[in-house]
């Protein structure tokens, strides 16, 4: 029979201070977006297929505004490996369900085409378009959220999303 060591008196260990949460304006989602658009669905009688699913994952994929023909050339980009086609019509009609559920929001950049961003669950930021070169940035506003925040407190209200968008052109030009 092997010898066990005596057990050592156990010290207590010492209390950790709090810490803050790193991204403190951070908006964490409650429940997945699949969920949120389940729902939407269900109240207007439709049901949650496997091509709303998929265009679902493609809008949580993009990083910056899209228009649908955007979306459109990814999802055919995926059919291309996994066989799985989606219609045209098919996108636009998700599209309109996905902004009437809140996860989409439409952003107006000046062009002739709608563009769309995921607002759903997103921390409080800024879009920046450059009208000068079209070009499309993200800033991160994390006092936007708390301003948000304040004034539908003062109003009896709980913000739901936000979405702020900067037209600017160089200053030189």
């Amino acid at each position: 029979m092997p010898h066990k060591p005596a057990p050592s008196p156990a010290t207590p260990p010492s209390p950790l201070p709090p810490v803050a949460a790193p991204f403190p304006d951070a908006i964490t989602i409650a429940e997945p977006l699949c969920a949120v658009f389940r729902r939407t669905l269900k109240a207007e009688g439709l049901k949650y297929t496997p091509e709303r699913a998929r265009i679902l994952d493609a809008v949580i994929g993009m990083t910056e505004p899209f228009h649908a023909e955007h979306l459109l050339d990814t999802l055919r980009a995926d059919a291309a490996t996994s066989g799985f086609r989606i219609s045209k019509a098919t996108v636009y009609r998700t599209i309109k369900l996905l902004a009437d559920a809140g996860i989409l929001q439409q952003v107006l950049l000046g062009s002739d085409q709608a563009h769309y961003a995921l607002a759903y669950g997103q921390a409080a930021s800024a879009t920046i378009v450059n009208t000068a070169t079209g070009q499309i940035e993200q800033a991160a506003l994390p006092q936007l959220a708390a301003l948000r925040d304040e004034l539908c407190r003062q109003r009896g209200l709980v913000a739901d999303g936000h979405r702020l968008i900067i037209y600017a052109r160089p200053a030189n030009g």
